[in-house]
């Protein structure tokens, strides 16, 4: 588990400065900053995610962790959210909180076992438009 955490920091460090690198000299520090907290912030939700999956497989041991995990997504949905005005982010950032809601009426429905999927997949396309 810590080497899959290790690898996924060091693609953000690397998307990181591709983006900066992408950005350039002439970008005023606002895009910059705006560049790095979108990475940062992909990549704080990557890890939700993959807590959001343990949560799944340990329903049984303790149901509480998969809304800590959706929680925890959220809120970092919410920093994303607040700090852009690209349509190509907010879209994402709509598609993760469709399947973060999606995942939290089907655990209130008495889904022990709620499909993460759309979730990962959804995390996958914001960590796509804030490293592009």
């Amino acid at each position: 588990m810590a080497a899959r955490h290790r690898r996924r920091t060091t693609a953000a460090a690397l998307a990181a400065v591709a983006v900066l690198a992408a950005i350039g000299a002439s970008a005023g520090c606002d895009a910059v900053d705006k560049a790095i907290d979108c990475v940062q912030t992909a990549d704080a939700i990557a890890d939700s995610v993959t807590d959001l999956q343990q949560a799944v497989e340990n329903a049984a041991n303790d149901p509480t962790q998969t809304d800590a995990s959706l929680d925890s997504i959220e809120r970092n949905l919410d920093k994303i959210g607040d700090t852009t005005d690209d349509v190509d982010l907010d879209k994402a950032v709509d598609h993760l909180r469709t399947s973060v809601t999606n995942v939290r009426e089907a655990v209130r429905n008495g889904d022990k076992t709620p499909d993460v999927g759309p979730v990962t997949d959804a995390a996958g396309e914001l960590t796509k438009v804030c490293t592009s």
